[in-house]
């Protein structure tokens, strides 16, 4: 492994464990034994972003794992999380998670509903993201996220999302397809947890994802198709933590019957 990205690792353990302080990027970067202006680059070329956007997607992810396992206050959890105003903890949370944090803790109960899967095409146009997933051999059920996001961060709603389920010893190659994704620069993210459904419907919070991956920045233009493979590995310490609302509060039964393990099938999010 390159001395960069150990630099790296250490910095990103350092803010998992210090979350909660006012950490500065002297501070960051100390942890990473490297100049805070040659740090903020290196972070960047092994990250995808930055080390100030990097620690405010830890605090978040930290408060919805406090919103569902605790009934703290959401000011308790805001400052708990490293934030001095409520407001901007809501605000923040509410972009990055896609609804609000009380409206998240209540959402743990119930489970989230169904996202809208866009067939319609968006003003000034749109097109079509598709490809196939590669995952590595794993012997339990996953259930895999796509979706075409504005930035690295898998945050707020996806301008088009497709999900699929693959059954205990099935098929590692997988078809995903992103209809109505509008014009513009997406980032493409793909995402699998292990589900055991006799315990994770009465349980979200308890998946974890396993396998994560990504491709680079996609140009759409109108009325396009673009075909583009995504090859998942296992999750590593300088992965983002996921903001979206997805996984933790989607209790929805795979389609079809579970005793067949040899096939996926996508799970329609009309």
């Amino acid at each position: 492994m390159d001395t960069s990205r150990l630099a790296v690792e250490r910095a990103i353990i350092m803010m998992w464990n210090h979350y909660d302080e006012p950490l500065s990027l002297d501070e960051i970067a100390d942890s990473a034994i490297l100049s805070k202006f040659y740090f903020s680059r290196v972070f960047r070329s092994v990250t995808g972003t930055s080390p100030g956007r990097f620690l405010t997607a830890i605090r978040l992810s930290r408060a919805k794992n406090l919103l569902q396992e605790t009934t703290l206050t959401v000011t308790d959890i805001a400052y708990m999380v490293g934030y001095n105003s409520l407001g901007t903890f809501t605000t923040r949370f509410t972009r990055s998670v896609g609804v609000s944090p009380t409206r998240f803790r209540s959402l743990s109960h119930s489970g989230l509903p169904a996202l809208p899967r866009p067939e319609v095409s968006a003003p000034g146009g749109s097109g079509t993201v598709h490809g196939t997933l590669t995952l590595p051999p794993s012997n339990t059920p996953l259930r895999i996220y796509v979706g075409a996001f504005e930035g690295p961060v898998v945050e707020g709603l996806p301008a088009s999302c497709d999900v699929l389920d693959i059954h205990a010893d099935g098929c590692r190659a997988l078809e995903y397809r992103l209809g109505a994704v509008p014009i513009g620069q997406w980032y493409v993210r793909a995402t699998a947890v292990a589900v055991d459904w006799s315990e994770s419907v009465s349980r979200p919070d308890a998946r974890k994802p396993v396998f994560v991956g990504s491709s680079k920045p996609v140009v759409m233009r109108a009325d396009i198709a673009v075909k583009l493979g995504i090859r998942m590995r296992a999750t590593n310490t300088i992965d983002l933590p996921i903001l979206l609302a997805l996984p933790e509060l989607d209790n929805r039964l795979p389609p079809g019957p579970m005793q067949n393990t040899s096939r996926a099938t996508r799970l329609v999010l009309r």
